[in-house]
C-alpha cells in the first residue's frame, strides 16, 4: 500500500524530511518533493515537503489553531474514506505504539463517532503539529459569537466535509469568503497539496476577506482524495472555525460529440433539458446534481433539470464583466456510493449574467417569479410576495425591495403556483430566515419544519389549494444581522392522490404520520425559492444603510447567457453541514 507523508514547517524551504523506521519492512521513499505553500503578511513563509513510501502518520495542518479561553470550542476533523466506510477516532494506544506519550490534554474531550474533540473549560491550550516546541500564550476575545471577533464564512465557501472533484492537469478552483464585524482579517490560511496556491484580497467597506484557491492534479494524484483544510484568522489571531474539503481525482473525457443539450435561464432559475436520444443509457433515476438530494426529471425526449440559481449546490464565480452559476448533471451506481465503479457522466451547465453598477436606476432585488419544468407537470409558476396586511389583496410593489420594517412588527407572506393543469395543489414543506440570500446559509432561523409551524408568533391563514399564506412578527438575528431573506421549500403534488408529501402535512417527531419515498407520479421534487431583502429599522426610524450583495445585484438585471459543456469523469457526493444560530426576540427597552 502507497501513503502520502507530509511534514509542515515554517522556515525557508529547503529539504527537509524525517521518515522514521523502528521494526520490520518500511519500505522506502519512492518520491520526495518539497515547495512553498502559504505566507503570511508578517513575511512567515510554510513550507511542506511530500513523500512517497509504504507507511506514514500525516499531518496535514501547517498552522497553529488558537482558542480563546473564554469560548469553548469544537473543531470538525475530516474523516474520509473513499469507498464510503464509516470511519471513527480514538485517542491513540502507547501498547499498540501508537504514540509515543499518548496524553489526553486537558481540557479536552474526544466525541468519537463524529470526530469533533471540544474544549470544555477556560485553561487556554495550545494545538501544534509541528516537532518543535509550539508557542502557548492565553487571550480572550470580546464576543465568542462568529462574525463579531471571530470570523464567520460566506458564501459560497464550501462547507466542512464537503466532497469536490477535479480532473488530472485541469485547474480546480474553490473560493473562501470570511467577515468580522469587529476585526480586520488579515489572512485565509489553506493546507493541501504542495502545488496549490491562494490569491486573498480584503475589502475593508464590507470587512470581508477573499481567497481563491487554486490547484491543478497532476497524473500523480489520479484516483487520490486529497484533503484541503482552511480558516481565517484576524490582526489579532482571532480564527474563524477550521474546515476540511475532500477533492476525488479523475481523469476528464469528452461525451460524444453527438450529445443533443439546451439550457433555459431566467432572472431566478435555470433549466437544462438532455435530449434522450443522443444519450442512450442514461436513466434520471441515477442521476443528480451538486446536492446529491437534487435529482432529475425526465419525459418521453428529454432528461430535464430545473434548479433555482441560489439551491441544489449551485455555485457562481465572477469576473470582470459577468457573474456565472454553474451547476452539473452527474450519474451514480447508488444514491448512498461516494466512490463510482463505473464510467461516470458529468455534464456541467451554467448561466451567465452582466455585471451592472449598483448605482444603476434600473436595480430592483425583489425576486422575480420561479418558472420550473418537470416531467409529468409541464412548466409552472411559484410566485413569492409580499403583501400589505392580512387580507392578502395587494402586494407590496417590487419599487418598494429592500423592505425596511420595525421589529415586531407583523409580515405577511403568500406563496402560490400558477400551472396549466387545474388538479394540483402546493405544500410549503420549510421555510425559514437568513442574513444571505442562500438556502445553506449555517445561519438561519427556522419558521416550518417539515410542514409544522415552529415560530411561535407564525399564522397560517385560509387560502385554496394552490396558494399559502402566513404571518409572523419581524425579527434580528444575535450578531446584529439588519438584512433577512425568507427561503422556503416547495413542492406541487396532483390533487388528492394517496401517500404524497402534500397529503401528510405536518410530520414531526411526535406525528403518527410516516414520511414516505417520493411518488414520480404524482408529486413534483423540492424547489427552493426566496423573497427579501427586508432591512430591519429601529423604532426611532434610523436609517439602515443599503449593501446588497453582488448576490442578489445581479438577479435583478438580466440578459442571461447559456453555456453548456460535457465531460465524463468522477461522481460527486456532497456532504451537508449546518449549524442553527438561535435568535432572541428584544424586549421593549431594547428596541
Amino acid at each position: 500500500v502507497d501513503f502520502r507523508y507530509k511534514e509542515s514547517f515554517r522556515s525557508n524551504c529547503h529539504q527537509e524530511f524525517y521518515w522514521g523506521c523502528n521494526s520490520g519492512n518500511c519500505g522506502y521513499t519512492r518520491e520526495l518533493q518539497y515547495g512553498q505553500i502559504d505566507s503570511s503578511p508578517l513575511g512567515d513563509t510554510w513550507c511542506q515537503a511530500e513523500g512517497f513510501m509504504s507507511k506514514s502518520v500525516p499531518s496535514d495542518k501547517p498552522f497553529d489553531l488558537r482558542v480563546p479561553q473564554n469560548c469553548p470550542t469544537t473543531y470538525s476533523l475530516l474523516a474520509h474514506d473513499p469507498d464510503g466506510d464509516l470511519v471513527k477516532c480514538r485517542y491513540g494506544q502507547s501498547y499498540n505504539s501508537e504514540c509515543y506519550t499518548c496524553a489526553q490534554q486537558a481540557g479536552f474531550g474526544l466525541n468519537e463517532p463524529i470526530w469533533k474533540p471540544t474544549k470544555h473549560d477556560t485553561e487556554a491550550v495550545c494545538v501544534a503539529f509541528k516537532d518543535f516546541g509550539p508557542e502557548c500564550f492565553t487571550s480572550s476575545v470580546p464576543s465568542c459569537n462568529f462574525g463579531d471577533y471571530r470570523p464567520q464564512y460566506l458564501s459560497p465557501t464550501p462547507p466542512h466535509g464537503q466532497i469536490k472533484k477535479a480532473s488530472v492537469n485541469h485547474q480546480f478552483q474553490f473560493i473562501v469568503r470570511a467577515q468580522a464585524s469587529y476585526a480586520v482579517i488579515q489572512n485565509i490560511m489553506i493546507s493541501g497539496p504542495l502545488n496549490i496556491t491562494k490569491s486573498y484580497q480584503y475589502d475593508s467597506q464590507t470587512q470581508t476577506g477573499k481567497a481563491v484557491v487554486t490547484w491543478t492534479p497532476s497524473e500523480n494524484n489520479l484516483g487520490e482524495s486529497v484533503p484541503i483544510c482552511f480558516f481565517a484568522e484576524t490582526q489579532e489571531g482571532y480564527q474563524s472555525e477550521l474546515r476540511c474539503i475532500v477533492v476525488t481525482v479523475g481523469r476528464r473525457n469528452s461525451l460524444p460529440m453527438n450529445i443533443e443539450t439546451s439550457i433555459v435561464c431566467t432572472k431566478t432559475t435555470m433549466s437544462v433539458f438532455v435530449l434522450k436520444s443522443s444519450a442512450p443509457g442514461l436513466n434520471e433515476h441515477y442521476m443528480r446534481l451538486n446536492d446529491p438530494r437534487c435529482s432529475l426529471t425526465s419525459n418521453s425526449t428529454h432528461l430535464i433539470a430545473s434548479v433555482s440559481l441560489n439551491s441544489c449546490g449551485t455555485r457562481y464565480q465572477e469576473n470582470d464583466t459577468e457573474i456565472i452559476f454553474e451547476n452539473e448533471i452527474t450519474t451514480f451506481d447508488h444514491f448512498n456510493q461516494v466512490i463510482s465503479r463505473k464510467n461516470q457522466v458529468e455534464i456541467p451547465f451554467s448561466c451567465s449574467y452582466p455585471k451592472i453598477g449598483k448605482a444603476s436606476a434600473s436595480f430592483s432585488p425583489h425576486k422575480a417569479n420561479y418558472v420550473f419544468s418537470e416531467a409529468g407537470f409541464g412548466s409552472f409558476t411559484f410566485l413569492f410576495e409580499f403583501y400589505e396586511s392580512s387580507d392578502f389583496r395587494s402586494i407590496i410593489d417590487p419599487s418598494e425591495y429592500p423592505i425596511e420594517v420595525e421589529l415586531g412588527e407583523m409580515l405577511y407572506m403568500g406563496i402560490s403556483v400558477d400551472s396549466p393543469l387545474d388538479n394540483i395543489t402546493l405544500f410549503v414543506q420549510d421555510c425559514r430566515a437568513t442574513p444571505h440570500d442562500d438556502p445553506n446559509d449555517p445561519t438561519y432561523y427556522d419558521i416550518i419544519t417539515d410542514g409544522c409551524v415552529q415560530d411561535d408568533t407564525t399564522i397560517i391563514f385560509p387560502s385554496n389549494q394552490t396558494d399559502f399564506r402566513f404571518g409572523m412578527a419581524a425579527f434580528t438575528f444575535i450578531g446584529d444581522y439588519s438584512q433577512v431573506y425568507m427561503t422556503c421549500t416547495v413542492i406541487v403534488c396532483i390533487a388528492a392522490s394517496p401517500g404524497t408529501r402534500c397529503s401528510q402535512g405536518c410530520v414531526n417527531s411526535t406525528s403518527t404520520v410516516h414520511r414516505f419515498r417520493r411518488s414520480l407520479a404524482s408529486e413534483s421534487q423540492e424547489h427552493f425559492i426566496s423573497q427579501g431583502p427586508l432591512y430591519l429599522s429601529k423604532k426611532n426610524n434610523n436609517q439602515v444603510s443599503l449593501n446588497p450583495n453582488t448576490l442578489v445585484i445581479v438577479m435583478g438585471f438580466i440578459a442571461a447567457v447559456a453555456i453548456v459543456a460535457s465531460v465524463v469523469g468522477v461522481v460527486i457526493y456532497k456532504i451537508k453541514m449546518s449549524k442553527v444560530v438561535r435568535y432572541e426576540r428584544l424586549s421593549a427597552s431594547e428596541i
